[in-house]
């Protein structure tokens, strides 16, 4: 376990003070007589304590430079039920693993729709072409380049992934 700091041992030891002045709250309420005069001023004495306690530990609290760490709520309870929190944490990683593949896989899907889209577009209406190199230049995408045209080879599209600055081939 990590060593305790010198602000957390003295927040420990205001927050042990303050619970011991709780308890003497409690104990002079339940014990409390209205007639006698000793015991009013003696709850009023505690109360006073005890508000000076809590407004002292608030002060130390809230001017602390090293807050502590949160811990999730979740670990916790993991830890309550007697799991070992190293397990919890393998278990985090590995779900952040698959969330992070699941993830890269639907943008690279989304993406090369994207191209085969702005491609079809532009193959069948030619007046589209401008917007598409717009849309496609504004979006990361790359340029198609027609090879193949009038050599004979058949022709196609090839895509050149970041390749704004290359001229469309007419043919």
């Amino acid at each position: 376990m990590a060593p305790i700091n010198p602000d957390q041992a003295l927040i420990h030891e205001r927050l042990q003070n303050t619970l011991h002045d709780l308890y003497t709250a409690l104990l002079q309420t339940a014990t409390f007589d209205p007639a006698g005069r000793p015991s009013s001023t003696t709850l009023s004495t505690t109360l006073a304590t005890l508000d000076d306690s809590l407004r002292g530990v608030h002060e130390l609290a809230s001017s602390s430079t090293h807050p502590s760490p949160g811990v999730p709520e979740t670990l916790v309870h993991y830890v309550e039920n007697g799991r070992n929190p190293d397990i919890y944490t393998r278990e985090f990683v590995e779900l952040v693993r698959r969330m992070n593949q699941l993830m890269r896989g639907k943008m690279g899907g989304f993406r090369q729709f994207r191209d085969v889209l702005g491609r079809e577009i532009e193959g069948a209406m030619e007046e589209c072409r401008g917007d598409v190199e717009r849309v496609m230049g504004g979006r990361g995408g790359g340029r198609w380049r027609i090879w193949g045209v009038g050599g004979g080879g058949g022709g196609g599209w090839r895509f050149v992934e970041g390749g704004g600055d290359l001229p469309y081939q007419d043919g």
